[in-house]
């Protein structure tokens, strides 16, 4: 398999995951959403014993909203390295080479048109 191949295989891979994430972060706003109507119609201030429960309640729920997004972060921080090395040439380590911008990736000949000649 060339290079390009591989390179292509990659960036198909690294789209594929960034629209499965996508549709996890999906299914996470809807179920955000159920969770908010359900706090605004259930939880009031006469549910909690102390006024120190009523501020510790909500500081566990955005403790696990900073947690997803930390996850988040690390997993894009991933995905950014991964195509680096995709895009980064051998000789310059800090951008991208090449005429084209993209490290002669896309140099090679593809015949996009087929080959049934």
């Amino acid at each position: 398999m060339s290079i390009e191949k591989s390179f292509l295989n990659m960036l198909d891979a690294a789209a594929k995951v960034q629209w499965n994430v996508s549709m996890i972060l999906e299914a996470k706003a809807v179920e955000a959403e159920k969770v908010r109507n359900w706090m605004l119609n259930h939880v009031h201030g006469g549910s909690f014993d102390s006024h120190e429960k009523m501020l510790s309640e909500p500081l566990n729920i955005h403790e696990q909203l900073i947690e997803v997004i930390d996850g988040l972060t690390k997993l894009q921080n991933g995905f950014c390295s991964n195509l680096k090395a995709v895009f980064v040439s051998d000789g310059d380590e800090s951008a991208p080479g090449g005429d084209d911008e993209f490290g002669g990736l896309f140099s090679g000949s593809f015949d996009l048109e087929g080959s049934e000649k």
